[in-house]
This record gives structure tokens, sequence and C-alpha cells, in this order.
């Protein structure tokens, strides 16, 4: 008998978006045509973090939050970041987020 998987929760959903850093690297994800092109690298979101502390919140904080939901994997080896196995869970409000950037305001995206 094989176990079933229970959906994310929306609050699990609302819980992963409700920081900006963790916003910006999945609509990242989002967006791009292919495999490749949906991989972040870990040099990347260094260099968009504003500072050390921000940059020690994404490695210590956010990444890990965001791959314990499945929403990410991240290749710390290979120094890249790509969808995980339930992307697609929290994809419709990435692409709800996305489609609306111009109606919201400064800062949530």
């Amino acid at each position: 008998m094989s176990e079933e998987v229970a959906a994310t929760s929306f609050e699990a959903c609302l819980e992963a978006l409700g920081h900006v850093e963790r916003r910006r690297l999945l609509l990242s994800l989002l967006n791009g045509t292919s495999d490749e092109d949906r991989a972040v690298t870990l040099d990347q979101l260094d260099s968009d973090a504003e500072d050390e502390t921000l940059k020690l919140s994404m490695h210590h904080v956010h990444l890990p939050k965001l791959e314990e939901s499945g929403f990410i994997d991240a290749n710390r080896q290979e120094h890249f970041v790509t969808r995980g196995p339930r992307f697609n869970e929290i994809q419709p409000l990435l692409e709800l987020l996305d489609n609306n950037r111009g109606q919201l305001p400064d800062g949530w995206v």
C-alpha cells in the first residue's frame, strides 16, 4: 500500500512567502523557461544580498525553510538552487504575485 503525501497547506505557502527574500528567490525560479534558466546560483543570491546579515540569514534561515518545505532544492556543493518537488504547490500563488507586480506596493516582490 502506497502512502499518500498530504498537500502543502495554504498557511505553509503563506509562511514560505512571508519574507521578501524568499519571495524573490521563488519568483526567480518561477520565471525560467528551462531547467537551466530555473537554477539560481548561490553566488547570485549572495550578490543580491545587501549586507552580510542578509547573506547569513539566506543561508541559515531562508534556504533551509524553503528546502524543508520542498519548494526548493539547494545544492550547496554545486552552489545552486532549483525548484523542489513541491514547487508546483506554491506556483499558483507565485504566478498571482508575478502577474500583479505593478499593483503591489514597492518592496513586496
